[in-house]
């Protein structure tokens, strides 16, 4: 099944009861982490760290969700930079993780929820589907028009409805 387009606040994405389980979505997703490369161990270390990670106070789906969004799984991931020419790397893609090579899993999945739960703690920390849409938002642009999640100010406008799909276990 394709993505579906969503925009709008926060209220026009699907809520968390749609959301199918973190076991459902990395169970989809382990075709598009071995296509990167990924070795079962590399696979079983994803699986590890974000349920390590998870206790940080994320929804370990929120986080899974985040990696395919960011890296595909891929452990290789290069490092990007950000529109303001910040680097971003690791599996979450986060200013603040170790790229490659260098660390792996637990230290990349670790910087990129914390950068995560600080993005939670600016629309009140609260473990709601609108708090976390919101959350996604800051993550990858830096602001948010509450209005319509899908304005990526610059960034990616489908990040959040891209997510959204993921978190309803799609995978393309």
């Amino acid at each position: 099944m394709g993505f579906t387009y969503y925009s709008g606040p926060a209220s026009s994405f699907p809520g968390m009861d749609q959301w199918k389980s973190f076991e459902t979505i990395f169970n989809a997703n382990k075709p598009a982490m071995s296509s990167t490369g990924d070795t079962g161990e590399d696979i079983g270390r994803i699986w590890n760290a974000v349920l390590e990670c998870a206790k940080i106070g994320v929804e370990e789906r929120v986080i899974f969700a985040i990696i395919m969004q960011e890296s595909t799984g891929n452990v290789g991931v290069e490092t990007t930079y950000d529109g303001d020419g910040h680097a971003t790397a690791g599996l979450m893609q986060s200013e603040d993780s170790p790229g490659y090579p260098g660390k792996h899993g637990l230290s990349q999945v670790r910087a990129g929820t914390n950068h995560f739960k600080q993005n939670l703690k600016d629309f009140g920390n609260a473990d709601t589907a609108e708090c976390i849409y919101k959350a996604l938002r800051e993550y990858n642009s830096g602001s948010v028009n509450e209005n319509n999640l899908s304005d990526g100010l610059g960034a990616t406008p489908s990040y959040v409805s891209d997510i959204a799909n993921r978190l309803l276990g799609r995978t393309d």
